[in-house]
């Protein structure tokens, strides 16, 4: 047995509450993003900005593993938690993981979600018949009954809208799947499971913390990325399910580990240069290639994909790194955003969607749109933060527990 696994262990991690608030904050920035790039998204600015794109790459590699692999640690402390008398407790994780995740899932789903997609109609509409009173139309009538019932038929040339849908949700729903494929792994193995972290441990020894997992991650996106784009579908997106698994699984076994705590610490300098290094080139080769007719050399394409495994592992190890060494302290306020990051997650893509589209019909300038958009999204979301906390159990659509308000934070 490895000496960090006699070592005594934490109930929470500080740094791991501070990275999982950083990377959901990130990603409320990189969806209003999304309204401003050329790229394809349920509504958009009048104001197109391409040179956000590099910018937005920055983080597209990694925030979502990221935060599948403190998801998973998180799950490990919960897990620990539910252990009765030595046992491992897998019914207990099933059930708190089930009681956490699926009744805002479903809330979502009717009803934070589909003002997304009514927009995303809106403005398709819009494009097709510029001249149309779009919120008054056949092509939108009775929307909510036809989004819930499946029965919209809102398609186009290229494409349909299958309602209903989990849109940003799609990592909750994920997550909930995760955890229960982990909750019955537990239970097979009687727990033996979490042996592996000391494998991982032994495995991943000094410079291994940083190149084996980029090999891993380049392998998976050497054989399943052409195949198996990524949908959010759940059924058709296997180079998804191997990465953000596989992180969610490393994220449980390792959240103990002493050794490669210290071994991100050490590593954090080398891994934030190769990865600023693997980012100018990746960020550099999406934009030489952005059009969509772009066909750039097979070779090329295959050392990019090594590339962009670089990238997500060493941003992952530096940002670990970096917060296992700064970002030890507790307090109030990472105990509130600690519980008010899963509502501001849940509503703030709808926020960003029905804000942003009338902005855009008020023709500002782009600074003042975009800082009001911001400005709006973050108020919105410490607003409901704030009636979710006031919702005794209903807390629970907009994931907060009635209890969590006075409990001290976990990295959950």
């Amino acid at each position: 047995m490895s000496a960090s696994s006699l070592a005594p262990s934490p109930d929470r991690r500080h740094d791991l509450d501070w990275i999982r608030i950083g990377a959901f904050l990130l990603l409320i920035l990189y969806h209003v993003g999304l309204f401003y790039v050329p790229w394809d998204w349920h509504v958009k600015s009048s104001h197109e900005v391409p040179a956000l794109e590099p910018i937005m790459q920055l983080t597209n590699p990694w925030r979502l593993t990221l935060l599948f692999l403190v998801s998973g640690a998180a799950t490990r402390f919960l897990a620990d938690s539910l252990a009765h008398d030595g046992r491992v407790g897998a019914d207990r994780l099933a059930g708190s993981r089930i009681l956490r995740l699926l009744p805002p899932l479903l809330f979502a789903m009717f009803v934070i979600v589909p003002p997304q997609s009514y927009y995303e109609l809106v403005e398709a509409l819009g494009r097709l018949a510029p001249q149309a009173d779009a919120y008054h139309n056949a092509f939108t009538a009775d929307f909510w009954v036809r989004y819930a019932t499946a029965s919209g038929n809102w398609c186009d040339a290229d494409d349909c809208l299958v309602t209903p849908t989990w849109n940003h949700m799609w990592f909750v729903a994920y997550l909930l799947l995760y955890s229960l494929l982990l909750a019955g792994l537990l239970a097979l193995t009687f727990g033996r499971l979490r042996g592996l972290g000391d494998l991982l441990e032994r495995g991943l020894k000094g410079w291994g913390l940083l190149i084996w997992p980029i090999v891993f991650l380049a392998i998976i996106r050497w054989g399943l990325v052409l195949r198996f784009e990524i949908t959010h579908d759940l059924v058709n997106d296997w180079y998804n399910h191997a990465l953000s698994f596989s992180a969610f699984l490393f994220g449980f076994l390792t959240a103990r580990s002493g050794a490669l705590r210290e071994g991100f610490i050490r590593l954090r300098w080398p891994a934030l240069i190769l990865g600023l290094v693997a980012w100018a080139a990746w960020a550099g080769y999406a934009w030489e290639y952005r059009a969509e007719d772009a066909m750039p050399a097979e070779a090329l394409r295959r050392l990019m994909r090594g590339v962009y495994a670089a990238d997500q592992w060493a941003f992952i190890v530096a940002i670990l790194g970096f917060g296992a060494r700064h970002l030890n302290r507790g307090g109030p306020m990472l105990h509130y955003l600690t519980i008010g990051v899963f509502p501001f997650y849940i509503v703030h893509q709808t926020v960003i969607v029905v804000v942003g589209h009338h902005l855009a019909q008020l023709r500002l300038p782009l600074a003042a749109e975009a800082g009001l958009l911001i400005a709006l999204t973050v108020a919105a979301c410490f607003l409901a933060y704030e009636l979710a906390r006031r919702m005794r159990w209903a807390g629970l659509l907009l994931g907060v527990r009635p209890q969590a308000a006075n409990r001290p934070p976990l990295a959950a």
